[in-house]
């Protein structure tokens, strides 16, 4: 049975996805605020499996409650929901650390359906063997390793936990090497937004997985910018001279 966190202010809405989720067999409780949810998380470590996280909370909001945990060492997988569906919220969300993305009013199935598979997604990590997964879900390059099934990075002996969606734009650069990709195309194929959007956010992430991967970040030898396009990934720079 998984134990989910429902963070909504709003009672009636909390009660009605806590129905719904016990129904399905999991354990559910319910914070009424970012600060009691960072309290159970953060001070009593209480030992939840996913959260789902209202946007819209008093206090701290949900993109606050998503920043703090991922910045304290907690990757619970977060299902972030709000009335926001905005492209430039959805990036938001994404960047402050959230996992997946459902505006409201959403259909209960696909709510379900998202919860599955993050819980999926974490027992998996979890019960995953020792033993290296198959090559086809890992890349190597220069002293370094990307994980995509556990979303992480090695680097030289450090260990970096990526977000999900750290990892999905690094997939999407990585199988695009040597070829420069616009900000616009990594919106449509890694977060499919396909609206207008600012493609700021973009930026943000890349400068994370700077910070991860090359020695040093203010001169990237492998995440390139190509002014005016988008960002360019090269496995061996020493290849390119």
């Amino acid at each position: 049975m998984s134990r989910i966190l429902v963070v909504e202010d709003e009672s009636h809405i909390a009660q009605g996805l806590r129905f719904n989720l016990e129904a399905e067999g999991h354990a559910v409780e319910i914070a009424g605020s970012g600060e009691d949810a960072l309290q159970r998380l953060l001070e009593k470590n209480a030992p939840f499996d996913l959260m789902l996280l209202d946007v819209m909370l008093p206090g701290k909001d949900g993109f606050t409650v998503a920043t703090e945990l991922r910045k304290r060492q907690n990757f619970i997988p977060i299902l972030m929901l709000t009335a926001r569906g905005r492209p430039e919220d959805v990036l938001h969300g994404f960047e402050s650390g959230a996992d997946d993305y459902l505006p409201k009013p959403f259909n209960l199935d696909i709510l379900v359906a998202r919860v599955g598979g993050l819980l999926r997604r974490k027992n998996w990590l979890q019960n995953a063997p020792e033993a290296a997964p198959p090559p086809a879900d890992e890349f190597s390059f220069a002293g370094k390793t990307v994980d995509f099934q556990k979303l992480q990075l090695h680097n030289h002996g450090q260990v970096f936990q990526l977000t999900v969606m750290e990892t999905e734009l690094l997939r999407y650069l990585i199988r695009n090497t040597g070829r420069p990709v616009a900000r616009k195309e990594i919106l449509e194929k890694v977060w499919d937004l396909k609206e207008d959007t600012d493609t700021r956010a973009i930026d943000n992430f890349i400068v994370r997985l700077r910070r991860y991967i090359e020695k040093d970040p203010t001169q990237p030898k492998h995440l390139l910018t190509v002014r005016g396009l988008g960002y360019q990934f090269v496995a061996e720079p020493e290849q390119q001279k």
